[in-house]
């Protein structure tokens, strides 16, 4: 396997000084961070999409009021004190002084309220916290408060979310537009300036270094502290086909790919002038569309589930087994804090025969159903043929759909029949930060009424959600945790096919690499 690859990477050098292009003068003068971005950039607002490489996007030229530390702590960002009172109904904070935004304009109180009310309209913490009565309110242009009905212990785990949806900060005249149509334009106050003239959809995305920004005077640690970047330039450069990516690192045209090819990780590991390490765990999902038949019935979904064999799909995708799991009980993470049992024995192995029953009682009779494969991410590909042979075999009537994965993203969003556009099912995953608690996590965490692609609702577990934020002691959460996971494993918001680790590869010539914590947080990297 390692000779191949290894043969493959020579082979793909022969064009990559033309899939790469010539550094312009400016950028071989200063220091310049080249990675290999997962996925290609076309939505530019992370409120607006779940998508990670917009999120990504979005911590490169936006900032939060908190961020996790690296122990997973919410650590002041933008903000200089807070205070809470003892019932946790009034929270005051006062923002770092001098905070700009990259064009220049000061930032206050006013983009604050802005950006939280329009992030609270998709963010499930958001919502809860205005479910329970919370109201943003600007004291003067420097200090805000927060006041709520009922106490609400969550408020710092939220402004500090890592994903899905972060709490950016924006000026408030973009801020005030609606939540669910997606910005084109980027201010923020990040460590990096977005150069829109450089950018190349489907080539290259281009940063500098926000010359305006400010942050804490903490060092840097996870996605907290200050964010100066160490070098002034960076640039995505999009390598879909995972030998160009590869050659390109091991050849040092490129410092580091964000997401290592999964089937190419142990011949890199071979390599001298490479480094694996770790960004963080995921889980693999089945996102069904529950909006119309035939996965608006619970039975449907059920039948999904019991085609899944998590040892086939985390092992189709690629990785090495020191990095994926061969089964994972929990809806949340594995050897996280919410890891429970509850409700997965009757899912701990496939059973077609139960799969295929329970799809006809829930009215199916060969109608077509439409699957997006994804082309140019290599796991979910794979993952996606497992899910394509295990739905044929039961006689689904299939309708295999291929895309870039930036296309899919934007095909998901739509709830129209398939023969106008819709879809019925595609395969995705979430890193833990979305995965670990039943509000955190993406699918189960969301309301009915969410604008998610596949529009889960399930009152009940809307019921045990709002019970699992009330819990006053750590065994009534527990115990809820567990009647939450055991309904999930009958509605099925999302499946699980699996636990993984993602791995980033990265040349031995970038220093800081080790810092690298959850996504790619590029401004500890130096060279």
């Amino acid at each position: 396997m390692k000779k191949r690859l290894l043969c493959l990477f020579s082979t793909a050098t022969l064009g990559l000084a033309f899939t790469l292009g010539a550094a312009p003068a400016h950028a071989q003068q200063a220091k310049t961070l080249r990675i290999v971005p997962h996925a290609d950039l076309k939505v530019l607002d992370p409120t607006f999409t779940t998508a990670y490489i917009t999120r990504n996007f979005g911590y490169m030229v936006y900032d939060t009021l908190f961020a996790m530390d690296s122990h997973s702590k919410p650590q002041p960002q933008m903000v200089e004190k807070y205070s809470a009172s003892d019932d946790k109904k009034t929270w005051t904070f006062t923002l770092l002084p001098g905070l700009k935004f990259s064009d220049g304009q000061a930032l206050t109180t006013a983009d604050v309220i802005a950006s939280l009310q329009r992030w609270s309209a998709r963010d499930n913490i958001g919502q809860a916290i205005t479910r329970a009565g919370g109201k943003w309110e600007a004291v003067d242009a420097n200090t805000f408060k927060l006041t709520l009905d009922q106490p609400f212990d969550l408020v710092l785990e939220g402004l500090a979310k890592v994903s899905s949806y972060p709490a950016f900060i924006l000026p408030q005249r973009l801020a005030s537009q609606p939540a669910d149509r997606p910005l084109t334009e980027v201010v923020g106050s990040g460590p990096y300036l977005f150069k829109r003239a450089e950018w190349v959809p489907g080539s290259k995305i281009v940063f500098e270094q926000n010359p305006n920004y400010v942050g804490p005077k903490a060092q840097a640690d996870g996605l907290a502290g200050n964010k100066t970047p160490h070098i002034p330039r960076v640039e995505w450069r999009v390598l879909p086909d995972s030998n160009s990516a590869t050659a390109a690192l091991t050849n040092g045209e490129v410092d580091m790919i964000e997401q290592a090819p999964a089937d190419y990780i142990d011949a890199l590991r071979g390599n001298k002038n490479v480094k694996i390490g770790v960004m963080e765990r995921a889980q693999g999902y089945i996102i069904l569309n529950q909006s119309m038949p035939p996965f608006n019935n619970e039975k449907a979904r059920q039948a999904v589930a019991h085609l899944v064999d998590q040892d086939k799909f985390t092992a189709a995708m690629g990785y090495p087994d020191d990095l994926r799991m061969k089964y994972c009980a929990t809806v949340f993470i594995c050897g996280g804090p919410n890891d429970t049992t509850a409700g997965a024995a009757p899912y701990a192995k496939p059973d077609p025969a139960l799969a295929k029953k329970l799809l006809a009682e829930a009215g199916y009779k060969g109608e077509k159903v439409a699957i997006l494969l994804p082309t140019d991410l290599a796991y979910l590909n794979s993952a996606t043929l497992v899910a394509i042979q295990a739905l044929q075999d039961i006689g689904v009537n299939l309708d295999i759909q291929s895309m870039d994965w930036a296309t899919l993203t934007a095909r998901r969003a739509r709830k129209e029949p398939i023969d106008k556009g819709g879809w019925n099912i595609f395969l995705s995953a979430a890193s833990e930060f979305n995965v670990d608690s039943p509000i955190s996590n993406t699918y189960l965490g969301a309301v009915c009424g969410n604008s998610l692609p596949g529009w889960p609702c399930d009152k009940k577990l809307d019921e045990l959600r709002a019970q699992w934020i009330a819990a006053t002691s750590s065994d009534e959460r527990k115990r809820v945790l567990d009647l939450f996971q055991e309904r999930a494993y009958e509605a099925f918001p999302a499946i699980s096919v699996g636990q993984y680790s993602r791995a980033f590869a990265s040349h031995n010539s970038l220093k800081n690499a080790e810092k690298i914590w959850s996504l790619p947080n590029l401004w500890v990297l130096d060279k």
